[in-house]
């Protein structure tokens, strides 16, 4: 059933150059020349997969490894050498799209929509400000991951603070919190510094390019196709008036079963009133028990399989450690088929919510790995994101396997929990990016500002007492995505509106809600989002009504 994963060891390919990059671009346009539009499209769907698979491991060991002097130095190379990738590929598609009525002959019409989008977003001037745009990224990146925060007579990077940050002791939680934002106050000029340039360089690539502001050129480097920016902000006005106020209320409920005088900041991680449950156990009994889960999820046995060759052939990394980047993420190698997960396990009930997001974007990629071109293997992001949380909900029948003994039901509470309360900070995200290149003059102080504004928009419960540099508005610094790809985040919020319309089957009828989501990461790529919705019979998030039902059951299920 699963076509034999090669060991991830063994994985080797070759490290290109501008001179074989462009040989190989060479021979696609000497087939454009002769008229062989089949072979050029074969021989630049071959290049891009063996480049981009090179590109892919090059980033998965650096995120490995930052410290590592030979994987910053590929890095760095590879920073420097896509630009001028990205060039050779841009004129291909020029090329086949100038030949449109044939191209339409060989190509499915989103693959071609997205190139339409692709072309605009590339021109020779700009390609050494998108090295150094990379550059900047990777220093952000570099900077987190260094941390060595002193709490409690010991040194924890990022991932490793959070299980004090959720502990059950409200003290515990306190100093936690503190001891973060110690290390962000201490590197804000850095940060600040960092995200200054990034803004500077994406709204001189956007004006090179002929668009009024970078916002417009984030949309089309993001492929969205088919809504627009004003569609996103209606849907985030939808959010403050269907979701903000659950949320609030679900908060007020949580103070008054805690006793608290107040709710402070950092009393929101903490959801369980008996202390927010844990994992099974360590991450050895973790990779057991999801073999087990998925053998009981899936009857097929499709998943099980394809789990256990990720693991066997060491397709998972999962544990956190000193020097690794932090967060999680799936990426792939497309010359083989292969995905990879990356993590970062802390004991907490964030392990069991990243693998299961995690795994459900490998799935995805494994599934749709036979579709007929690169740009069909994987979705537009906000079209990922519903497989990757998708498969959190429908795991939720097995999930007892992975959380701590009897903990199952206060599992699944808290991520139902966890998940409406996403909604408000992922929209709160997504607006202080379309306002900060709107005005991309704004100062530090102002852009710190900004995002204590719409915090109090979005989230107007957020206290955050005597914590200072999130209290002027820094919360934003720690979320990586501002830095390294703006504008993807509405997407997680999209898709989590998608997800939960499958949860929300799954909860009459499982087969269904899962054959549903095997068909959507078969689907892969193959159409833009809205289409990719609207033909599993599921509604689009920007319909008026899309969030009113699922803030109503989930409100009749949480509020009883």
């Amino acid at each position: 059933m699963i076509t034999a994963f090669p060991l991830f060891e063994s994985l080797d390919f070759p490290t290109p150059s501008r001179e074989t990059l462009g040989q190989a671009y060479d021979a696609v346009g000497a087939a454009l020349d002769e008229g062989d539009l089949p072979r050029a499209l074969n021989l630049f769907d071959a290049q891009r997969r063996a480049y981009e698979s090179w590109s892919a491991l090059v980033e998965l060991r650096f995120a490995q490894d930052t410290r590592n002097a030979a994987f910053v130095a590929a890095r760095d190379y590879a920073d420097t050498l896509t630009p001028f990738a990205t060039g050779l590929e841009t004129d291909i598609k020029k090329r086949v799209l100038s030949l449109r009525e044939q191209a339409a002959q060989h190509l499915d019409a989103h693959v071609l929509a997205l190139w339409e989008a692709d072309i605009t977003t590339f021109d020779e001037r700009i390609e050494p400000m998108l090295a150094e745009e990379a550059r900047l990224s990777a220093e952000y990146t570099t900077l987190l991951a260094a941390a060595e925060i002193p709490f409690r007579g010991e040194r924890h990077n990022l991932s490793g603070l959070e299980p004090f940050q959720q502990a059950a002791d409200r003290t515990t939680r306190h100093e936690a919190e503190a001891a973060r934002w110690v290390f962000y106050a201490e590197n804000g000029e850095a940060l600040d510094r960092i995200f200054d340039d990034l803004v500077r360089l994406r709204t001189e690539m956007a004006k090179a390019l002929g668009f009024d502001t970078y916002i417009e050129l984030g949309y089309r480097r993001m492929r969205r196709t088919d809504y627009t920016a004003q569609d996103v902000a209606r849907y985030r006005e939808r959010i403050v008036t269907h979701v903000t106020p659950l949320v609030q209320a679900l908060l007020q409920r949580r103070q008054l079963e805690m006793g608290w005088d107040s709710l402070k900041a950092w009393d929101e991680a903490l959801v369980d009133p008996k202390g927010n449950p844990g994992t099974a156990g360590d991450y050895d009994l973790m990779i057991v028990r999801a073999r087990e889960m998925f053998a009981n999820l899936d009857e097929t046995g499709e998943m099980a399989a394809f789990f256990s060759a990720m693991v066997d052939q060491h397709y998972v990394d999962l544990k956190n450690r000193a020097g690794k980047a932090g967060g999680g993420f799936c990426t792939s190698f497309s010359t083989e088929g292969t995905p990879f997960i990356f993590a970062n396990f802390n004991g907490t009930h964030g392990d069991i919510g990243v693998f299961t997001h995690e795994m459900g974007h490998a799935f995805q990629n494994w599934k749709s790995r036979t579709q007929p071109v690169i740009d069909m293997l994987w979705p537009t992001m906000e079209g990922a994101e519903i497989h990757s949380m998708g498969l959190e909900f429908l795991t939720w029948p097995e999930i007892d396997l992975l959380v701590e003994e009897g903990a199952g039901e206060r599992y699944r509470r808290l991520h139902l929990i966890e998940s409406l309360c996403f909604l408000p900070y992922g929209a709160c995200v997504d607006h202080f990016q379309h306002e900060i290149y709107a005005r991309p003059g704004m100062s530090p102080e102002e852009r710190h500002a900004t995002w204590l504004r719409l915090e109090k928009l979005y989230m107007p419960w957020r206290d955050w007492g005597d914590l200072a540099y999130p209290a002027r508005g820094g919360r934003w610094q720690a979320q990586r995505h501002i830095y390294g790809s703006p504008f993807y985040y509405i997407d997680y919020t999209l898709a989590l509106c998608v997800a939960l319309q499958l949860w929300l089957i799954a909860q009459v009828d499982p087969s269904r809600a899962m054959d549903l989501y095997r068909g959507l990461c078969e689907a892969g790529g193959s159409q833009a989002f809205c289409s990719l919705v609207r033909s599993a019979g599921l509604i689009v998030p920007f319909e008026e009504d899309a969030l009113a039902e699922i803030v109503h059951e989930a409100e009749q299920m949480l509020m009883m």
